[in-house]
């Protein structure tokens, strides 16, 4: 239970980052398409945490593929040219952390109805 709960804290920490990245951007930030994506992808992780904090399976399966989605619309900031050097080092370790929370939820043993 500790690893599900680690996981789910560790992903409402990134959902949050998502939305306030909306705010942070300024005007050489991400193109808007990228900032509102973002944003939905942190409030649908914020949100199906909550459920997964109860024991909802699909939550923590939303929680998944939330992070995943938003690790991967992270990825093009190693290959655009004019991204500076410390926001790819801020990239990085959101994608570490994404890892990180994404393989703890993945490995938590979860029994049938634990609620714990």
């Amino acid at each position: 239970m500790r690893m599900l709960r680690t996981g789910l804290v560790l992903s409402a920490l990134l959902g949050l980052a998502d939305i306030g990245s909306a705010f942070a951007g300024g005007d050489d930030g991400p193109p808007a398409v990228v900032v509102v994506g973002g944003v939905v992808l942190g409030l649908v992780t914020f949100v199906a945490v909550g459920f997964g904090w109860r024991g909802g399976r699909v939550a923590v399966g939303t929680v998944v593929g939330a992070r995943v989605l938003s690790a991967l619309s992270a990825v093009p900031a190693f290959f655009v040219a004019d991204v500076p050097v410390e926001l790819r080092v801020v990239v990085a370790v959101i994608l570490a952390l994404t890892v990180a929370a994404v393989g703890l939820l993945l490995a938590a043993p979860r029994a049938v109805g634990e609620r714990g």
